[in-house]
């Protein structure tokens, strides 16, 4: 059973930064893309950003030049480097996996696609 764990979501100032976690296991994490997506009170989940198992990355225009996906086959970890922040990041942070199949280069912001979901980390960005 697949297992995502993150960590690393807090109460930051604007223009700050931060940087997410995901712990997984139950899966050959390194055969999979790995996506990040996030929450607003009274808002849909949206894409934030996935990064595919050999390292290829897209990310939502919103976070584009500010967030940066990176990925730690070794330790089953992906990451997400939040920089410049503002208020309206302000968000529960998820951590996803598409285990479709092993070795896709497919990307997909579609939050339907992905199986497997972590249980979220609160991200809050005063003005």
């Amino acid at each position: 059973q697949v297992q995502l764990v993150e960590s690393g979501g807090g109460l930051v100032q604007a223009g700050d930064s931060l940087r997410l976690s995901c712990a997984a296991s139950g899966l050959t994490f390194s055969q999979y893309a790995m996506a990040w997506f996030r929450q607003a009170p009274g808002k849909e989940r949206e894409f934030v950003g996935v990064i595919t198992w050999s390292g290829y990355i897209i990310y939502a225009e919103s976070v584009k030049g500010r967030f940066i996906i990176s990925r730690d086959n070794g330790r089953n970890t992906v990451y997400l480097q939040m920089n410049s922040l503002k208020p309206e990041d302000t968000a529960v942070y998820y951590c996803a996996a598409d285990t479709r199949m092993p070795y896709s280069g497919v990307l997909s912001t579609d939050r339907n696609v992905y199986g497997s979901w972590g249980q979220g980390t609160q991200v809050t960005v005063s003005s």
